[in-house]
């Protein structure tokens, strides 16, 4: 693989690092944030003259930003489509359970392609054996309420595919200065039946902490009526390029649906709405339905309270 102007693997290691040492939010009914795992992301190979850059997580549970060779008019990353930027700028990621190599096309408007094949750095994750048996089937009233709120989230990630936001491109800032209390890519495994994995990253927040915009956006679902039976008051923002956040279990949503916000705005307060054993927020990145560890995007300091 041949790739140029990616950062190096201390710069990142260095933003995980300052995640963890961001101030602590008081929540007694917390538990004590989980250990994490060492996070070791690829160190790029020189250059070598290719024309494909990137910037970011090259690893599982990554984003990168990226530029396309001169004169790209298309590009297709494992066969699917990938949107591109009249810049040549583009968003990719890799899911939490991504294989190790991903294939990048660029097609030119002279004809000629450029392929790169990633190397998609692999991570450990935080897996708990538990010896109780995984939750059964629900009831016949909870799957006639889900499939309705489900349907509500997937129509919200479709339209996220055609949001125009240049969200994407920005530095993200955390959506509240709080610890880590949940991480992402942790699972339970039940009398040796795997659960779902942790699909976004939980910070420990009190009750009716404001939450802020990480990114710019459109806001693209805002379940403020009867909370979600799972996610709660649940609040979905695009921010371009088929990428979106989601926030779970607010107490209160200050936006509504195709409303556009800034980076730094507040857009509700956190709670324990939905299945939540107490207050915090649960905040989690997706594009084009994989997701991706919010610890891994290239950020600043949260906005203070």
């Amino acid at each position: 693989m041949r790739v140029k102007g990616a950062i190096a693997a201390g710069t990142l290691l260095a933003l995980a690092a300052c995640a963890a040492s961001r101030p602590q939010a008081k929540a007694p009914t917390e538990p004590p944030p989980a250990p994490r795992p060492a996070v070791q992301l690829p160190v790029a190979p020189a250059s070598g003259g290719t024309s494909f850059s990137f910037k970011g997580a090259m690893s599982q549970g990554g984003m990168l930003i990226g530029t396309a060779p001169g004169g790209t008019i298309s590009l297709v990353l494992d066969g699917a489509d990938v949107p591109l930027g009249a810049d040549g700028r583009f968003l990719i990621a890799f899911g939490r359970d991504h294989g190790p190599t991903a294939t990048l096309t660029a097609t030119r408007r002279d004809g000629t392609t450029v392929v790169d094949h990633l190397a998609v750095a692999p991570r450990e994750w935080r897996i708990e054996s538990l010896p109780i048996p995984k939750y059964r089937q629900p009831p016949a009233e909870f799957l006639r309420i889900r499939a309705g709120e489900l349907a509500q989230i997937k129509a919200a990630r479709v339209q996220a595919a055609s949001i125009v936001s240049d969200g994407w491109r920005q530095s993200f800032i955390w959506p509240a200065n709080a610890r880590v209390s949940g991480l992402f890519g942790a699972q339970r495994v039940y009398k040796g039946e795997k659960g779902s994995y942790h699909s976004g990253l939980d910070l420990a927040v009190p009750q009716g902490t404001p939450i802020r915009a990480p990114a710019d956006g459109v806001v693209l679902l805002a379940a403020s009526g009867d909370p979600f039976t799972l996610e709660g008051h649940l609040l979905m923002v695009g921010h371009g390029m088929g990428l979106d956040s989601a926030f779970l279990h607010l107490s209160h949503i200050d936006v509504k649906v195709g409303d556009v916000v800034r980076q730094g705005q507040v857009i509700g307060e956190s709670g324990m709405t939905g299945r939540a054993t107490g207050p915090h927020l649960h905040w989690a990145l997706t594009w084009r339905g994989e997701r991706i560890d919010p610890l891994l995007v290239e950020s600043t300091s949260p906005v203070p309270e």
